[in-house]
């Protein structure tokens, strides 16, 4: 019998920042052995362009990502839930593990905070890779 992969959900509030970039990271690194969707309490009509911009420097495309408002079902399938800066907007679900990375918001920043946004949540993403997923 083999044990599902992990599903973890990255939540903030607009679903254009911060949590496309955690949702980048994830895919990159995951190969697979996990999967990842993002949501906001209140989504952006767009993915913030300096986002995409400090992604794509990287070499990791987010230009097909959509804000969009995170759904029951996605709370309910989610292993871990990550949230960054929604406060009391997040969902809770009793027995779901939930860890809050308090990340500045790159809305509105420049370039170079974008970047120091962007690094610190993959050093975040590796580290809840590391831990969620079972090596065989």
């Amino acid at each position: 019998m083999t044990a599902s992969i992990p599903t973890v959900l990255f939540l903030c509030v607009h679903n254009a920042g911060r949590s496309q970039m955690a949702l980048g990271w994830f895919d990159h690194f995951a190969e697979g052995r996990a999967r990842a969707r993002s949501g906001g309490s209140e989504p952006a009509a767009a993915i913030n362009p300096l986002a995409v911009a400090a992604m794509a420097e990287v070499g990791i495309d987010i230009t097909n990502g959509r804000p969009k408002r995170w759904t029951d079902e996605t709370l309910t399938e989610a292993d871990v839930v990550v949230t960054m800066g929604c406060g009391d907007s997040c969902p809770v679900v009793p027995g779901t593990r939930y860890e809050d990375w308090p990340l500045e918001d790159p809305a509105g920043k420049d370039l170079d905070t974008v970047r120091r946004v962007r690094d610190e949540i993959r050093r975040r993403v590796e580290h809840l890779l590391a831990d969620i997923v079972t090596t065989s």
